[in-house]
């Protein structure tokens, strides 16, 4: 039997009728069509669907839909700024070559965009903690890494 919840997504209010057994990453591509997070491991591992929760990064695969009402979500296209400007850190990455067949990269810029939030200057032990939960094959982590410290610095000048 499905519920109406009510939730926030990119700065939207929404109101979804859900099954209780979804997940958020379901509704999110499959109901609200915002397809940034990936479907990838299904179980939490590899974090290609990973999404902000109240601030939180989250493995959107295996978090309950019923557990984001009346929450605020943030996906990578939330990310996106007037006239599609992007955000800092989707520039760093870009800059930095921390971008290399891209399906790790949307889970990878949210997770970096939590850290940066509550830890502005992160040292580079704190980022690859931060990114310890998003699989890459391609890059090896260096780019990925300096495209986060790359993103911290061009924040801080816009502070």
């Amino acid at each position: 039997m499905k519920r109406t919840i009510s939730f926030t997504v990119n700065g939207d209010s929404v109101q979804v009728d859900v099954y209780p057994h979804w997940t958020l990453l379901r509704v999110l591509r499959d109901e609200l069509e915002l397809t940034g997070a990936k479907q990838g491991c299904g179980e939490g591992e590899c974090g290609a669907c990973t999404v902000l929760v109240n601030g939180d990064s989250v493995n959107s695969c295996i978090y309950p839909i019923l557990e984001v009402e009346g929450k605020e979500i943030l996906t990578i296209e939330g990310l996106l700024g007037q006239e599609n400007q992007l955000h800092p850190i989707q520039q760093a990455f870009l800059d930095k070559a921390g971008v290399q067949c891209g399906f790790c990269t949307p889970g990878m810029i949210m997770s970096a965009k939590a850290l940066l939030d509550r830890s502005p200057h992160p040292t580079e032990d704190e980022i690859r903690h931060a990114i310890a939960g998003n699989m890459c094959r391609c890059t090896g982590y260096v780019q990925i890494v300096e495209s986060v410290q790359h993103a911290a610095k061009i924040m801080a000048k816009e502070d």
